[in-house]
């Protein structure tokens, strides 16, 4: 008697983080598959006859005659959104790990109020945030105002509408999502271990190659993930830092569901999308575990 209730409450318990996950996650994802599979509606959303067209749309599009033939054009949108993903969490690394680093050699009575300037930016809206960029970046911006009040140009430079202005507002929208992990790592360093090194005549480079970057790593790794997957589907910076110009995933998604109006499509679209970070979160989760069993044995 006292095992069954003690299951009861088991799921009783359980039950509140079950009726979340189904409502707001497993429901939502289930229309978003079903969608993908049909057909179009005339004026917006769906009509309910099956269809494989939003997935075959992905590369391939009808001519004038009619035939069907192989685009590349959503393929280069999708390689441009890795691209322009993959160089956000490179630049996050370059300014998240040495922060982060600085943050773990503070003392504890420093560190929490570290913490919290990096947390800063997240108590303004993205929105806003992004558009003061485009008030640094644009022609008459501040940038170009103090290169030309300089005298290192003559011209502006064109900075915004670019793919790098839009890298420039992912890494700022999310390095710290990459300072938090790798602080979380190097906090728990054993700094016996950097002592030793240098006690063995290791320079810091050294040091930093062979001691402090492989106990950081599973940091780095999460912080990229952080920083990639959300960098991928991104649509705010992509429209208003690139101006349209450079479309991107997530702008691509949004605009099949606002103005081109074909529902399944950007469907079909998210579900693509979802398939990469789980190949990308399942590709972690293997590592993690290598490493794990590397380590214990």
């Amino acid at each position: 008697m006292s095992e069954l209730l003690e299951r009861l409450r088991h799921y009783i318990g359980v039950l509140p983080a079950t009726f979340m996950i189904v409502v707001f996650m497993l429901a939502p994802l289930t229309i978003i598959f079903v969608y993908s599979f049909l057909t179009p509606g005339d004026y917006g959303g769906v009509k309910f006859e099956f269809s494989t067209e939003a997935y075959t749309q992905l590369l391939f599009q009808k001519n004038l005659f009619d035939e069907v033939e192989f685009d590349i054009s959503y393929l280069t949108i999708a390689f441009r959104s890795i691209w322009v993903a993959t160089v956000a969490v490179l630049g996050s690394l370059a300014l998240g790990f040495p922060a982060a680093y600085y943050i773990a050699q503070q003392p504890e009575s420093r560190r929490n109020t570290l913490l919290l300037l990096i947390t800063i930016p997240f108590w303004t809206n993205l929105l806003i945030r992004t558009y003061c960029w485009i008030l640094v970046l644009r022609d008459t911006g501040l940038i170009n105002n103090l290169l030309i009040g300089l005298g290192v140009t003559d011209e502006p430079i064109t900075m915004l509408y670019t793919e790098g202005a839009i890298a420039l507002g992912l890494v700022y929208t999310y390095v710290p999502f990459m300072v938090l992990p790798i602080y979380a790592a190097l906090e728990r360093l054993d700094k016996r271990l950097i002592e030793a090194s240098r006690d063995l005549y290791a320079n810091r480079w050294t040091t930093l190659r062979h001691v402090t970057l492989p106990l950081a790593s599973p940091g780095i790794v999460a912080g990229a993930i952080l920083v990639f997957i959300p960098a991928l589907g991104a649509f705010i910076a992509p429209d208003l830092l690139g101006g349209g110009k450079k479309l991107m995933l997530g702008s691509l998604v949004q605009l099949q569901f606002s103005a081109a109006r074909d529902w399944p499509f950007g469907s079909a679209l998210t579900m693509v999308i979802m398939s990469v970070v789980l190949i990308c979160l399942l590709l972690f989760a293997v590592n993690q575990r290598r490493n794990e069993g590397g380590f214990q044995h």
